[in-house]
């Protein structure tokens, strides 16, 4: 079990005061970010950007004896259909062959320095691929298969499980716009044919009014096509009511109970969420909040890491023994 360090607002000492606390319940830290495509692009060496930006954070992770999963992203991940900002900002994409050279030397860099127990090279893909104009996902699958190639060229003693991930509710057809038509992951699959692990990605707020509808087979069902283990790498379920989205912490709490239930049908491997705390979104930049408000709420404490229900929901869970 383990949650993302995405803190409430910007600050470092908020940062560190909320992994103090989420740690205590946890067992893996995740790190879920796009590469700094300017940087990168303007020829920043990717070992200084680690150095300067994540070494430390691990290294406290580690002392902390958290595990850690590392996404990083291909493409715009709070609009699946876009490039990702930075290169938006650039005028660049993801089909140019430097654009994918630095991600790939990035990515590289990412394992030999900061040596995660898994890495997913691409998230989200059944979404992508539904919503995307085709020359991206084209762009995400091949990038996401050279990634792993590149990382298996390394040769590494201990190397990092590899994975993508597949968002639940586009797999069951249930995310607007949609038909409710089951549409599986058998695409992704075959895409990404080096993944060792299928990685979940659930908002099921986004589909469902309350935490009792979710069909006993949510996961399982998906999993069942692909013969491998697997992990929720991303969840949550809003505690406010949010883009037409009626909620509350007492229904939030109950979707805790519920996905318990469910990750135990699976044998899942482990479960992330990737915000503990909400988010301060006066913090955050204007073009973030255009799709932040949505996924803003979805924290286990306040933005003053104030409890909510859900978090004594999620300790039932973590004081069980871990198998």
């Amino acid at each position: 079990m383990g949650f993302g360090g995405i803190p409430p607002d910007f600050k470092a000492a908020t940062a560190i005061q909320g992994i103090d606390i989420w740690s205590q319940r946890a067992e893996m830290a995740a790190i879920h970010e796009e590469a700094p495509w300017t940087e990168l692009l303007a020829g920043a060496d990717p070992d200084a950007l680690l150095a300067r930006d994540k070494v430390d954070l691990v290294r406290y992770y580690r002392a902390k004896g958290l595990k850690l999963l590392i996404t990083v992203e291909l493409n715009d991940g709070l609009a699946r259909d876009q490039e990702a900002p930075q290169l938006r900002a650039l005028g660049r994409n993801l089909s140019e062959p430097e654009v994918q050279a630095v991600w790939l030397a990035y990515v590289k860099a990412v394992v030999r320095l900061l040596k995660p127990d898994w890495l997913c090279l691409a998230a989200e893909t059944n979404l992508v691929r539904q919503i995307a104009p085709p020359g991206l996902y084209a762009a995400v699958r091949k990038t996401a298969n050279d990634g792993a190639a590149a990382v298996r060229s390394l040769k590494l003693p201990i190397p990092p499980h590899l994975l993508t991930s597949v968002q639940v509710e586009c797999a069951w057809g249930r995310l607007a716009g949609q038909s409710s038509d089951f549409a599986g992951i058998r695409n992704d699959l075959k895409d990404f044919p080096f993944s060792e692990c299928v990685g979940l990605s659930s908002y099921p707020y986004l589909a469902y009014a309350s935490p009792e509808e979710l069909p006993q087979d949510h996961y399982s069902k998906l999993v069942e096509q692909a013969g491998l283990p697997a992990m929720v790498v991303e969840c949550g379920w809003t505690s406010h009511v949010v883009a037409g989205v009626a909620s509350t912490p007492e229904l939030q709490a109950r979707y805790v109970k519920r996905h318990g239930e469910l990750l135990d049908q699976l044998g899942a491997l482990a479960v992330v969420q990737l915000f503990f705390a909400d988010l301060d979104l006066s913090t955050w930049q204007p073009a973030q909040k255009q799709s932040l408000p949505t996924f803003a709420y979805i924290g286990f404490a306040d933005t003053d890491f104030r409890p909510k229900p859900a978090l004594s929901a999620w300790d039932a869970l973590y004081a069980r023994p871990l198998a």
